[in-house]
């Protein structure tokens, strides 16, 4: 470790980045636990202040492919709805837009895990465990809720051992490090699609190059809330489909289709239990008030979803099909299919 610490540790000017090659025997150091914490912890922060170049968070994202369990292999499109793993402090949209893409025929995989710095807000794990899911199933009853409920969700450190045992190193750090890009990205349920948010476009840009060596078909990337795939309603936003060989970008704007609201008060954090109730609430049918934001957020987010992935012709005929849905509670009874789906049994 200590020669490869010398490279990318040797200051603003001095620190050279180091090829894949090199960065994947790193990586394998870590994994075996031939490096000491001392040192992951200094590599951490010296790819922090260097920031990590394409090829150098790509070995570190087969590394750990490569020591996670995998689902099976299915013939149903999955798409893979990669959120934050250091939590939200704002309504998670995006439990409610994947339960109505699974009532719809997409099948949505979802994955997390206890929230981790240097937010630690609300995980998704929280909230689904509010809303009586199943947060710690097996690789077979994951591969079974899939097939028949059209959802699932893992819990990663559960099928990645690896990741698993630097929660204490990164909680101790309480930084955001490659991890936190790492962990969204191993696609446990071999999906061909993936959506996941960034911060801002300097990120969008490092990250792009690498999806050209993983097994995704369809990405996008957004500038989501607080760094989710999720999509605001009081602002325009971004999305970036990647491929190969170049990145496009358009913007969605809700207010073109009736759905913009006034920004929400960020110093008010939303709990676990709270946000459980927001989503029974509109899965429900509810339209408050006090929910509308969020209701135009879940029907907003819906929508492009249905339009990215090949369900409609158009982001508008998308957001009437979420609405439809939410109107005759579709989605809350595609919820209690996920809540009482039995693998053995559903």
């Amino acid at each position: 470790m200590q020669q490869w610490l010398k490279e990318v540790a040797r200051g603003k000017r001095g620190s050279k980045d180091l090829d894949y090659q090199q960065t994947k025997e790193v990586t394998q150091r870590i994994i075996s636990g031939e490096a000491t914490e001392a040192q992951i912890a200094a590599y951490l922060i010296a790819l922090r202040l260097k920031t990590e170049s394409p090829e150098e968070l790509l070995a570190f994202v087969h590394a750990f492919q490569e020591e996670s369990i995998k689902l099976k292999s299915s013939n149903q499109p999955i798409i893979d709805l990669a959120n934050p793993y250091n939590g939200r402090n704002s309504f998670t949209g995006s439990i409610p837009t994947a339960i109505l893409l699974a009532e719809y025929g997409l099948p949505v995989f979802l994955h997390g895990s206890d929230a981790l710095p240097p937010k630690y807000g609300i995980a998704m794990k929280e909230i689904l465990s509010h809303l009586r899911v199943n947060v710690s199933h097996q690789a077979p009853e994951l591969e079974k809720s899939l097939q028949e409920a059209g959802i699932a969700f893992a819990e990663t450190e559960g099928y990645c051992q690896s990741l698993g045992r630097l929660r204490k190193i990164r909680k101790e750090l309480g930084v955001r490090t490659l991890f936190n890009t790492v962990e969204k990205l191993l696609n446990l349920a071999n999906a061909e699609s993936l959506m996941m948010g960034a911060f801002h476009r300097t990120a969008i840009n490092k990250i792009a190059p690498i999806f050209k060596d993983l097994s995704y078909q369809n990405v996008y990337v957004v500038q989501g809330m607080e760094g989710s795939e999720d999509l605001p309603v009081h602002r325009n936003s971004f999305i970036f489909k990647i491929t190969d060989n170049e990145t496009e970008s358009f913007i969605v704007n809700p207010e073109e289709y009736g759905l913009s609201a006034a920004e929400f008060d960020k110093e008010i954090k939303l709990s676990a239990k709270e946000q459980s109730d927001i989503t029974m609430a509109i899965l429900g049918g509810e339209k408050s008030i006090s929910h509308q934001y969020f209701y135009n957020q879940v029907v907003f987010n819906t929508g492009i979803k249905y339009y990215l992935f090949g369900a409609v012709k158009d982001i508008g005929e998308g957001i009437e099909i979420a609405k439809e849905q939410l109107m005759r509670q579709k989605g809350l009874r595609q919820l209690e299919k996920w809540q009482t789906c039995d693998p053995k049994k559903c």
